[in-house]
């Protein structure tokens, strides 16, 4: 027996960090088998049949500051959002309606928006030709809605997952561009069993312990539900469960269900950006992760987030660097 079993059958079960045995990554349970793609189409198509009211995610809630507006765009659309003096987000056209300026570099007054070419005033209250879109803040992710680009009923929020507290949580965003639709970046986090094979750094001892089936009856039992340990240090990691769903078409959720940090989620949003200078089109990947334990060491955490949510955000796009190499090859392949 070597040191490192004997550590592994003496090592505390109870403890949330446990050792992992270094073996070889040929020598995992291949997992193609189990993988078909029509459980991943299909729960891919029951994901893109759920309403979402038009609502998109455009950016972190913290890249919104006050003081100075910020452009974005979503199917194309451009955008512009804002603060006014009381944190309240605002968003609208991103072109001005005078000539088209950009007003994203407008400039911030009395809660509105002066465009510097030629001064016209937009905000909250409108403006000559220009409307301010709904939008809404979560706390952690910032949303618009378009009923241009949507086409669905609109509702008055977005489809929002279950979090944990906002006292008690510590929240992180990492942002990333892929050439590729929004579906093939919801497909790829709706196959849970290419982890521990392409992310064998973050991910060890997976295992599906339920897919649903193609045709599915009961919209309840529409999740995934893994079994992984995640590596933290070396040779050592945290087993848990969690499973995936989809609330709405463009979120995936990973809750950790049982296990350390129970109720923590991971949440992948994928917004179509539209088509750049290439032809190509563009999404991105908004991912959110919100963690929290009961356990009492935590309070440190949470006292130490500003340090640790650059971490969490580089940790998250290692991984999105590898899974959009995925789906941008599955959208290649599809549109050949």
């Amino acid at each position: 027996m070597s040191v490192w079993d004997a550590l592994d059958r003496r090592w505390p079960r109870r403890w949330p960090l446990q050792p992992v045995a270094d073996s070889s990554w040929v020598a995992q349970e291949p997992t193609y088998r189990d993988a078909e793609p029509a459980i991943i189409d299909a729960a891919l198509k029951r994901a893109e049949a759920r309403p979402s009211g038009n609502w998109y995610v455009f950016a972190a809630s913290g890249e919104i500051g006050s003081g100075r507006p910020r452009g974005f765009r979503v199917d194309g659309t451009e955008l512009v959002a804002w603060r006014d003096s009381w944190g309240g987000l605002h968003a609208g056209p991103g072109s001005c309606p005078h000539l088209g300026a950009p007003l994203s570099e407008a400039a911030v007054d009395c809660d509105a928006l002066v465009c510097r070419w030629h001064g016209l005033r937009v905000g909250p209250g409108a403006g000559r030709g220009w409307k301010p879109l709904p939008c809404h803040d979560d706390g952690v992710l910032a949303w618009v809605r378009l009923d241009g680009v949507g086409g669905e009923e609109p509702l008055d929020r977005p489809v929002l997952a279950e979090r944990p507290p906002r006292a008690s949580g510590i929240a992180a965003v990492a942002s990333m561009v892929g050439v590729c639709e929004p579906s093939d970046i919801v497909a790829n986090r709706l196959d849970p069993w290419h982890g521990s094979w392409f992310h064998p750094y973050s991910f060890t001892r997976l295992k599906v312990l339920s897919a649903p089936p193609p045709v599915l009856d009961d919209q309840s039992q529409d999740r995934f539900l893994v079994e992984v340990t995640f590596r933290v240090a070396g040779r050592f990691g945290v087993p848990v469960r969690a499973e995936f769903s989809c609330p709405e078409p463009r979120t995936v959720v990973m809750r950790i269900v049982e296990g350390e940090g129970e109720g923590s989620v991971v949440e992948t949003h994928a917004t179509p950006l539209g088509r750049a200078a290439d032809g190509r089109f563009r999404s991105a990947v908004v991912e959110a992760v919100v963690a929290d334990s009961s356990r009492p060491g935590f309070a440190v955490a949470r006292r130490v987030a500003p340090a640790l949510r650059p971490l969490i955000r580089r940790t998250a796009a290692r991984l999105w660097r590898d899974d959009l190499a995925y789906a941008e090859r599955r959208c290649a392949l599809r549109n050949r």
